[in-house]
């Protein structure tokens, strides 16, 4: 059933609210990074949005299990990435201030509400959650493969020190920072990595199939 007219209007209202609000709350709290890791996702995900989801959402048949696996994949590489220091691990590489608390109340505590939101919002074709589908299909789905360019940068906090650091960034105390520098630490890892190809798989295929079908169905 195609979205009427107000419905898409105030879809894009909160949309394009959230791509801009979400990046400058990024970089005001961390840095440039947030910016180009999130704004980049917002910006594709509303590209496909808006050609695929806004005017007539996918049936809830086709999307919803995409998103469920693609998210669920997401959450078992998260519990990687925590406990391998992935906030401070960011933190060390771009000179950062992401805390482990950060990275945690985001990723594991607002994450998944957001998740569980959007599930529902999915079935019964909610435009704004039909964004946020795709925005995970982009950003935590495919984008992942950064993690494997992340351990070829060298960081810029003390690159060729093996042990793990604790510093003061822009004012906010940063432990435990551990160094993935290829070139100092001689194994090829970055927190993340081995689990890094599980939300990929599903969400590169759901990018395909929808954009597929989309076009069939045009």
């Amino acid at each position: 059933m195609p979205t009427s007219k107000l419905v898409q209007r105030f879809s894009l209202l909160i949309v394009g609210t959230f791509c801009i609000l979400a990046p400058v709350a990024g970089y005001l709290k961390i840095g440039l990074p947030p910016v180009i890791i999130i704004g980049g996702s917002a910006f594709i995900g509303f590209f496909f949005w808006y050609f695929t989801y806004l005017k007539k959402p996918t049936n809830p048949s086709v999307i919803l299990p995409l998103f469920v696996l693609t998210v669920a994949a997401l959450q078992i590489h998260i519990v990687e990435e925590y406990l391998t220091g992935f906030g401070p691990a960011m933190s060390r590489l771009f000179n950062i201030p992401w805390t482990e608390q950060g990275f945690v109340i985001v990723f594991a505590l607002v994450g998944p509400t957001l998740y569980t939101l959007t599930t529902l919002g999915l079935y019964y074709r909610v435009p704004v959650a039909g964004f946020i589908a795709w925005f995970i299909f982009i950003g935590p789905g495919f984008a992942e493969f950064t993690h494997f360019i992340f351990p070829l940068l060298q960081p810029n906090l003390e690159p060729e020190n093996l042990s793990a650091i604790t510093q003061v960034i822009n004012g906010t105390e940063i432990a435990n920072m551990p160094n993935y520098y290829y070139k100092s630490t001689g194994q090829y890892y970055f927190s993340g990595m081995w689990t890094a190809l599980l939300p990929m798989i599903p969400g590169t295929y759901a990018i395909y199939r929808l954009t597929r079908d989309h076009l069939r169905n045009k």
